[in-house]
């Protein structure tokens, strides 16, 4: 975009998108401050971080002000704080840039002798399978920075859904992976880790700026940049893996209502997902995997986890929603979300849009959650709907192992699976409620420590049956042993205990070994 200077060379502050061709220099400096998480965490200490969380950036900028670590609080103040910094501050803490560099590659903008950013630029820090990793993430200036609601344009950075939806990635190696909608580029990073070639698609011009900017940031090579809506770029192609934060929130299309790129597709209701959906035979390679995060509407009696799980025709899917909210809730989270308060001026009126929208079309909740697909080799062998609200950080391995187990148990009868001899999983423990005076609990729940941290009910048969599986017997004669121990028919037993069994197996409550040990 078109950029004003003043005739001492100032620059006046239309919007802008950054300059790859600064990104080595820029990513030196960062180095060398170095602007990294846990130095922010050190300038400014824990509470001036939660202060951050809830909208307040006073006494992280009190702490900056403070901080004798002058290069790396001048970067934190200016690119994430977005406040001004004195001139030479920020020339002294930019030193291969410097901040005429600055300026000319879009970053800065500077009025006399103060300087203030044009964009949003902080350290991110994750781990994987792969190892630990920290990057620097460009995107537009935020609420506080910006001192209002949000641009349509506006180009979202690293969020919950963000983070989420990188922790859900598969960690195996893969040929080829098509980021879809990659707004600021951070999946497309992280689909290279695992990825020999990444394709990063987006509507938004604006948007792919980001994402080339930082991909030359932070070194990221082998990722082809193409402009278009939904598959239209890559018309023809096959992936092996598909991720995608789509355009996924339910917006009204009211006047008034304003459209973000970064979370509106523009379609009514939850058809843009569906259209996602639905796509992906056509674009996944036999065997690909497509990972992706969405809102599904409860409308007209309608279940809206099996309503999304219908528009994965010809796929294996397994579905989690991991919240459902009503739909007040739900406008609210999203007025706020573009800057607007709920209760404030024009607000309200927002919400009521939202409402409206709802009630014409009878929606009475909302759900989210991540879609796990896949196109099928042969025949579709994984229906799978859930509806599980806990998780604790990466769930990466966990989707893995599960896909695992649910293919291998797509295998197994229940003859078969009576020969097994799986394990108790290490997270997992029993916890027994009993009624005052009462010799016979009166609940029984099996909790996963990691994961979903899943908390599945039991009686005692099963509570028996998990806690005798540790390899050495088989399903089939554990079942036996304790049908003669409750005295019941071991095939009214067996019938029971084997579909729940095949249950506990899927989600990782129970292991199955590896290779022969596995047969008993």
């Amino acid at each position: 975009m078109d950029r004003g200077r003043t005739e001492d060379g100032d620059v006046t502050g239309a919007r802008s998108t950054p300059d790859p061709a600064a990104a080595v220099a820029l990513h030196r400096d960062l180095a060398r401050a170095p602007l990294t998480v846990d130095r922010l965490e050190g300038i400014w200490g824990a509470d001036a971080a939660a202060a951050l969380h809830r909208g307040s950036r006073a006494p992280a900028l009190r702490a900056a002000s403070a901080s004798g670590d002058r290069a790396a609080a001048a970067l934190a103040t200016l690119f994430v704080l977005g406040a001004e910094v004195d001139a030479d501050a920020v020339d002294a803490a930019l030193p291969e840039l410097g901040l005429a560099g600055a300026l000319a590659a879009r970053l800065v903008q500077r009025t006399g002798g103060r300087v203030s950013a044009l964009v949003d630029l902080r350290p991110y820090a994750f781990s994987d399978a792969w190892g630990a990793a920290e990057w620097w993430i460009a995107s537009d200036p935020g609420e506080l920075a910006l001192g209002g609601a949000l641009p349509e344009d506006h180009v979202l950075g690293i969020g919950g859904a963000s983070t989420t939806l990188s922790g859900l990635l598969l960690p195996d190696r893969v040929g080829t992976a098509l980021d879809l909608g990659t707004g600021c580029g951070i999946q497309a990073l992280h689909a290279k880790r695992t990825a020999g070639a990444v394709v990063a698609t987006d509507v938004s011009e604006r948007a792919l700026a980001y994402a080339r900017f930082n991909a030359a940031l932070n070194g990221a090579r082998g990722i082809d940049f193409r402009l278009g809506s939904l598959y239209e770029p890559v018309a023809g192609e096959r992936f092996d893996r598909v991720v995608s934060n789509p355009p996924f929130v339910v917006t009204p299309r009211s006047a008034g209502v304003p459209e973000y790129e970064y979370r509106d597709a523009g379609e009514e209701g939850d058809a843009f997902l569906e259209r996602v959906v639905r796509g992906l035979h056509d674009v996944l390679a036999p065997g690909g995997v497509a990972q992706l995060l969405g809102n599904w509407e409860y409308r007209g009696g309608a279940d809206g986890l099996e309503r999304a799980a219908g528009w994965a025709e010809g796929l294996d899917a397994w579905i989690v929603e991991r919240e459902r909210v009503d739909t007040a809730r739900y406008a609210e989270t999203w007025v706020r979300d573009g800057g607007a308060r709920p209760a404030g001026a024009g607000g309200e009126e927002l919400v009521e849009a939202w409402l409206d929208d709802f009630d014409a079309r009878g929606v009475t909740a909302l759900g989210f959650g991540y879609l796990t697909l896949r196109r099928p080799r042969e025949a579709v062998a994984i229906r799978r709907t859930e509806r599980v609200p806990g998780g604790r950080g990466a769930l990466s391995s966990t989707i893995g192992r599960t896909l695992d187990a649910l293919d291998r148990l797509a295998d197994l009868d229940d003859p078969a699976l009576a020969r097994i001899a799986p394990v108790v999983a290490s997270d997992v423990t029993e916890e027994r409620s009993h009624l005052p005076g009462s010799e016979h609990p009166s609940a029984i729940v099996l909790r996963q420590g990691g994961g979903f941290e899943r908390a599945v009910p039991a009686d005692a048969a099963l509570a028996g049956l998990v806690g005798a599986c540790d390899g050495t017997l088989s399903l089939g004669a554990i079942v036996a042993a304790l049908a003669d121990l409750l005295e019941v028919d071991p095939a009214a037993l067996a019938a029971a205990l084997l579909p729940a069994a095949r249950e506990l197996l899927a989600i990782g409550v129970l292991l199955l070994p590896d290779g022969d040990a596995r047969v008993r």
